[in-house]
């Protein structure tokens, strides 16, 4: 049984990916989930803040995977590229979720929907954003 936020984590990747792929509006892919119900047991405030987060931010959030990928962002799996500019957002922006939890969720979103293996480098990714973003908070980590 995933929890709320989880359930809205994975309407999210979907929700991007259909972005990425079709590069149409938000707010119509978004009503498109609420009609179709796919965000039953989903937290959709918390959907709805990620989905239209990352389009708002994504120049800062593609800049701080790119420093970490080998390749260009654009250029990374479409399923990756959502899951990473999910973790990135949260990352930056949802400081009251903990960075193990926020690297703990791409991996999961990973073995769900990506590739054989896309884990390993959701999670290799993920650690190096959370070094940089949360700092202050993995420093504090170390100390307890």
């Amino acid at each position: 049984m995933s929890s709320a936020k989880t359930k809205a984590r994975q309407c999210a990747v979907q929700a991007l990916y259909q972005w990425q792929m079709t590069g149409q509006n938000i707010s119509v892919i978004e009503r498109q989930f609420h009609e179709d119900d796919r965000l039953k047991n989903a937290q959709k405030s918390y959907f709805s803040d990620i989905f239209h987060g990352i389009p708002r931010e994504l120049d800062k959030i593609d800049a701080a995977i790119a420093e970490f990928v080998d390749r260009g962002v654009e250029e990374i799996d479409p399923v990756e590229r959502a899951i990473l500019r999910i973790g990135a957002y949260e990352l930056m922006h949802k400081v009251d979720v903990p960075y193990r939890v926020v690297i703990n969720e791409g991996v999961e979103l990973a073995k769900s929907f990506g590739a054989d293996g896309s884990h390993k480098y959701v999670n290799g990714v993920l650690d190096k954003v959370a070094q940089q973003q949360r700092k202050i908070e993995i420093e504090a980590k170390k100390k307890v």
